[in-house]
């Protein structure tokens, strides 16, 4: 394996040294994946005091998988072109352009992903001003509570509500015009 290694052009070897140890690399991080033992936020690269280019949500832009991804892309191109390709700066231009897409497919496959992780926590203040229906029903303003059901942040949930005026039967469209404690106020619609 070293003789043929060695047997080849400088611009061979980078691009066959590229693609075996980012391919071998890019493996490893596949099996853990697939196990479990993913450990993404533990292998960002850090630059100097723990800061990383952010690109939001946090991904890193220099994350040790997006560099992976760019030598994959970059090594296999460079083997796969340097037979139709004569220009050693072209063929370089080549790799470049398909390991930045490979590291830029993989932040934005990452982002896709990370988007459908959901956090069902939500405030009680992101009911006032929506709509919901009475679900037990809600007696007259000052006579007790009654409860409602209500989609928030795409989770329905079943909150105590107290009627600002006449009392609401069960089924009835509300509006929360206000909040009191964990209470909704509520009006007819």
């Amino acid at each position: 394996m070293q003789d043929w290694f060695l047997s080849l052009d400088p611009t061979m070897q980078v691009f066959w040294g590229c693609a075996i140890a980012s391919s071998a690399v890019f493996a490893i991080q596949t099996i853990l994946t697939l196990i479990g033992m993913d450990a993404h936020d533990a292998m960002d690269l850090d630059l100097g005091d723990g800061d990383t280019m952010d690109t939001g949500g946090a991904m890193s832009l220099f994350s040790i998988r997006s560099i992976i991804n760019f030598f994959v892309g970059f090594g296999w191109a460079g083997v796969c072109f340097s037979e139709d390709v004569k220009s050693k700066m072209l063929l370089y231009a080549i790799a470049l352009v398909v390991g930045f897409l490979f590291s830029a497919m993989y932040i934005v496959i990452w982002k896709k992903l990370k988007k459908l992780e959901r956090n069902g926590a939500y405030k009680i203040t992101d009911c006032l001003g929506k709509q919901c229906d009475v679900y037990l029903r809600i007696p007259a303003k000052g006579e007790g509570k009654g409860k409602v059901q209500i989609s928030i942040k795409g989770s329905i949930h079943e909150l105590d509500a107290i009627s600002d005026g006449e009392q609401l039967s069960t089924g009835t469209r509300v509006n929360v015009i206000s909040i009191e404690g964990n209470t909704l106020i509520v009006s007819k619609a």
